[in-house]
Order: C-alpha cells, then structure tokens, then sequence
C-alpha cells in the first residue's frame, strides 16, 4: 500500500504525483514546493492553511476541497474539474487558472495579485471583502460573481462572459469592463444608486 503524501505539517518538495487518489487526505499546514499534481483525485482533502510553492495542478478532480488561509505562489491549475472550492481567507500570488471548471470558488477575504483565469467556467466566484491586485479574465465564464465590499485595483473583467447575477455591484469599482457588460450592469448600477427607471 502506498503511503499517505499529505499529512498535517507534511514538507513535499519536488514530488510528481500522478493518477494517485488522495480523497480525504489531511494536510493541512503542509509545505508543498515545486511539486506536481496530475490527474489526481483530491475530493475531500484539506489543505487549510497550506505553503504551496511552484506547485502545478493538472487534471485534478474534487467535489469538495479545503484550501481556506492557503498560500500559494506562482501556480497553474490546468484542465481540473473542481466542486467547491473553500479557499476564503488566502493569499495567492501569480496564479494561472487554465481552461477546466470549478461549480463554486470562495476566495472571500482573500488577497489575490496577479491571478489570471483563462478559458475556464467558474459557476459561481466569491470574491466579498477580498483585496485583488491585477486579477485578469480571459474568455472566461463567470455566471455568478459576488464583490460585496471587495477592493479591486487594476482587475481586467474584458474577458468576462456568461454573467447571469452579480452582488455587491459597488465593488467593481477598480475595474475595466466592456460596454456590453455595462448595459448587462445597468439596472444592478441604477439599483444600487438609488436611481429609479420608468
């Protein structure tokens, strides 16, 4: 039998872990350095509170993962098949979300700088109260977008599709969008102004 890889406080440097089911797994406070995660099976793993380091995932799949006050630099996520996603509270720093799907993404209260997401499908993304620094959006579907009293600063939402419902439409402020996406805003805009259209 293979043994367990992540455990609470594990240090994993330059490990390549592939077609490994790792469902349950608790690793929280781990440190995770230049590693890889290919096709994978992470449903059920908690990495509360993880270092995760040039660490890349590919194909990984999970219906439900822990990644809640995670730090993680300069990471790609490729072609994964995410459920929910419980990553509030983090700090992420050069990271690169690249085509896949994720049903629910909870970043609340976290830091982001330098995030691009690029060619996926995020059902739902969660970003009240968080502090976002050059997030961009690349072709990417977002159908329901929360930014309640998130602070944004040179965040690129041009690539943004698919939006059905936003919250908190005040905390776009910081943001570029199309024209299109405004006439989409319009009547959340005048809402939350007060303005009453007839």
């Amino acid at each position: 039998m293979r043994p367990q890889p992540l455990s609470p406080g594990a240090d994993l440097d330059g490990v390549d872990l592939a077609d490994v089911d790792l469902s349950g797994a608790d690793g929280h406070d781990a440190r995770v350095l230049e590693c890889t995660f290919t096709a994978c099976r992470l449903d059920g793993v908690r990495l509360d509170g993880a270092r995760l380091v040039d660490t890349s995932w590919s194909r990984v799949r999970a219906d439900e993962l822990s990644l809640a006050r995670t730090t993680w630099w300069d990471g790609t996520l490729t072609d994964c098949r995410l459920g929910a996603v419980q990553a509030y509270g983090s700090s992420w720093t050069r990271v690169t979300v690249h085509g896949g799907k994720v049903d629910y993404l909870n970043l609340r209260e976290s830091e982001l700088v330098d995030v691009v997401l690029d060619g996926c499908v995020v059902d739902e993304l969660a970003l009240g109260g968080a502090t976002v620094r050059r997030l961009e959006l690349r072709g990417c579907t977002v159908r329901r977008l929360d930014v309640t009293a998130a602070r944004l600063v040179d965040v690129d939402l041009r690539g943004l599709r698919g939006l059905e419902h936003i919250e908190g439409v005040a905390g776009l402020a910081g943001s570029t969008i199309t024209g299109d996406l405004l006439l989409e805003l319009a009547p959340a805009l005048a809402e939350q102004l007060g303005i009453r259209v007839d």
